[in-house]
């Protein structure tokens, strides 16, 4: 484990840890506040993330951008993730050897943000940061607590894209963390 982000993001600049290096254009590491009380984890980049090096800028960070807006959240406030930082070939899922190879990185990210609320996006960041016993659909919008962190599972924004019906509860879900930041 690196104790500051220079040590941390250098140590990943050059990762072949899984073959997902080899098709990447950019590593995807992370992007915000450093300091963040809210960190959000996803699923891995897409080809507009893989392109810019950035998380959640294609349509489903646009969507999320929407979101944030709509409660009040500032994109620059918080801290943004995946599970993996290089893009899965046709955006697949990870595959268990690609997520278990980045989330040692994304550890240390928790580690030095130290936020008090993560929202997980989606069924792949769930399982690999809560455990497999877990679902998305069971445990979407319910508070779980982990080592004094609150984590809160909901939709990734790509599902909302294919299915219009969940932007409710993601939106619920979202509302919720809003409320749990201002106590």
């Amino acid at each position: 484990m690196y104790d500051n982000w220079e040590e941390l993001e250098k140590s990943i600049i050059n990762c072949k840890k899984c073959k997902l290096c080899q098709n990447r254009t950019n590593i995807v590491f992370g992007t915000g506040n450093k300091e963040a009380d809210l960190m959000f984890i996803g699923e891995g980049p897409g080809a507009d993330e893989d392109k810019q090096g950035l998380p959640f800028v294609g349509k489903a960070g646009k969507l999320m951008n929407e979101a944030f807006k709509g409660i009040g959240i500032n994109r620059e406030e918080v801290y943004i993730a995946n599970i993996v930082k290089c893009r899965p070939p046709q955006n697949r899922v990870p595959e268990q050897d690609e997520a278990e190879a980045c989330l040692n990185y994304l550890r240390n990210q928790v580690i030095l943000v130290k936020p008090k609320i993560i929202v997980l996006l989606g069924s792949t960041a769930l399982k690999n940061i809560l455990g497999k016993e877990y679902g998305i659909t069971s445990a979407r919008g319910k508070w779980l607590e982990k080592k004094g962190i609150k984590y809160m599972p909901t939709w990734h924004p790509a599902a909302l894209l294919r299915d219009e019906n969940k932007k409710i509860e993601f939106w619920k879900d979202l509302k919720e963390v809003r409320k749990e930041l201002d106590k």
